[in-house]
């Protein structure tokens, strides 16, 4: 299973350690029957940097969790509030959007996780934190899928999404997208949302339920069976 190749993209942006133990999946892929990935964009990188046939390779999306619903526990911070799952690390790039916050003239605040924001926590509080915001926002840099945008769709939340090629499939038609280096498109964004609050939610939650444990499983097997 590979999630994203960013280690082999980025190599300088992360800990040795890390690229170190990327390299060692890519020569340990080039040797399996299957290698499982969760989206098209990183099937399609597995197999031109990796160079690996792409039948050997299977997509299975990721699943989302039944507590991600709109339904349930909003969390209240005193004032209406942008939720990012962003951390400070380079790709998550959590400063974009903490810039975007700061250009829209205190109409709303910031909860972040992550070291100097709200720190680690459990998906019951998690899914609170999605259902409160006015917004979520999601600059991420590159990722493998992007499984937080559908979590906050599940949970009934407006989307701003990095415009990176590598989150499409997680945002579908259903998010606004904004350059992941610009605060100024972010903000843009972020009240666009405000404003088309009502469709990107029915669009989100339509999309989110494609999203689906059972068929990831099925996947896995029919791969597993196909192999044989």
């Amino acid at each position: 299973m590979i999630h994203d190749l960013g280690p082999l993209r980025y190599p300088e942006r992360l800990h040795p350690r890390t690229v170190r133990m990327h390299t060692g999946t890519a020569r340990a892929a080039a040797r399996c029957d299957l290698v499982f990935t969760n989206a098209e964009f990183t099937a399609n990188d597995i197999a031109e940097r990796l160079r690996l046939p792409r039948d050997r390779i299977r997509v299975a999306y990721p699943g989302v969790d039944p507590v991600f619903r709109p339904h349930g526990k909003r969390r209240q911070l005193g004032r209406p509030y942008v939720f990012t799952t962003a951390t400070e690390e380079w790709r998550k790039n959590r400063g974009t959007v903490e810039a975007a916050v700061k250009l829209l003239d205190d109409e709303l605040s910031l909860a972040a996780l992550g070291n100097g924001g709200l720190g680690f926590v459990g998906h019951d509080e998690l899914s609170a934190l999605y259902r409160g915001a006015e917004v979520f926002a999601y600059p991420s840099r590159f990722e493998g899928f992007g499984i937080p945008v559908i979590e906050a769709m599940a949970c009934g939340v407006p989307c701003v999404v990095s415009s990176h090629p590598s989150l499409d499939e997680a945002c579908g038609n259903a998010a606004v997208r904004a350059d992941p280096d610009s605060p100024e498109e972010f903000a843009a964004g972020i009240k666009l949302a405000l404003e088309q609050r009502a469709q990107l939610t029915a669009r989100g939650l339509e999309h989110a339920r494609r999203f689906d444990w059972v068929e990831a499983g099925r996947i896995h097997l029919q791969s597993y069976a196909d192999a044989l």
